[in-house]
């Protein structure tokens, strides 16, 4: 992966941003690698995500930064500027399901998602085996059903001591609290077994069974006060038949599952997502 700085912005739309953006980089002797542009015309606003190779600059990230924050003042930009060579830190959170765990962490050991894991952190002990197997830290901490505070705040003093920017609920499947939900807000990531907005909360195979669906999915989406309405990442169905039991439906489902996971937290991790309102542009 070659090194680059990634500046990500949405702003009101108006004549010339791209213009002025590119000027910016090019007068500092930037190289621009890849560029990604979207206005909607509904409520006159601009998403952008550009690509400059880190070397053709003279200068390291702080500086490009200070560089781009009097343009940023003047176009109203929500803009971070990211460095492609720093690794996110992650924290996966996973109940008893090995699926989408098991695949994210062969997709982070063959390096083909780049991400550091923190830690795991699970509210049964099932996966502490395969998590030791790949040298992972790994939290057993209980949520008590009576009294689930106590354990929300431990996983929270958990991610806050290893420092970590994104958590994935791997099929965790306790309801996370609203005040972590805001505290890192669009970084938590979840996957939900069901093609939202159908069939949200729990059982959503029994329920699209129920229904005689010709069509089970999953949804990637970030994790917000509001159960299972958090804005979407990424999605995907397969198709079945009237014949299909709630047992063919769950293992076709987990296949796609774990892929769709895979595919937003990558859309996630190379900060291709802009979330606006309750909806999302994702640049591919």
């Amino acid at each position: 992966m070659s090194h680059t700085y990634r500046l990500i912005f949405d702003c009101p739309d108006q004549v010339g941003i791209v213009t002025r953006v590119g000027d910016l980089i090019t007068q500092n002797g930037g190289w621009i690698s890849q560029a990604n542009h979207h206005s909607e015309a509904d409520n006159n606003w601009f998403f952008s995500r550009i690509e400059v190779k880190a070397d053709s600059l003279p200068f390291e990230l702080e500086t490009l930064q200070e560089k781009f924050a009097p343009l940023a003042n003047e176009l109203n930009m929500n803009l971070r500027i990211v460095d492609s060579a720093a690794p996110k830190r992650v924290v996966l959170m996973v109940s008893k399901g090995t699926h989408c765990l098991a695949d994210l962490l062969d997709r982070w050991k063959s390096k083909e998602l780049f991400f550091d894991i923190a830690c795991v952190i699970s509210n049964h002990n099932d996966m502490r085996g395969l998590c030791e197997f790949y040298g992972l830290k790994y939290h057993h901490v209980v949520i008590d059903k009576d009294n689930k505070q106590p354990g929300f705040d431990e996983v929270e003093h958990i991610v806050d001591d290893c420092n970590a920017e994104t958590i994935v609920l791997a099929r965790y499947m306790q309801i996370i609290p609203p005040a972590l939900c805001l505290k890192y807000k669009y970084q938590v990531i979840n996957i939900h077994h069901s093609f939202l907005p159908s069939f949200i909360g729990a059982r959503p195979y029994h329920q699209a069974h129920r229904r005689g669906v010709k069509l089970i999915g999953a949804t990637c989406h970030y994790v917000t006060e509001q159960l299972d309405e958090g804005p979407i990442i990424e999605q995907d169905v397969v198709r079945v038949s009237h014949s299909a039991a709630v047992e063919d439906l769950v293992r076709l489902g987990k296949d796609v599952e774990k892929t769709v996971l895979a595919r937003g937290l990558r859309a996630h991790l190379e900060d291709r997502v802009l979330v606006h309102g309750n909806s999302t542009v994702v640049f591919n």
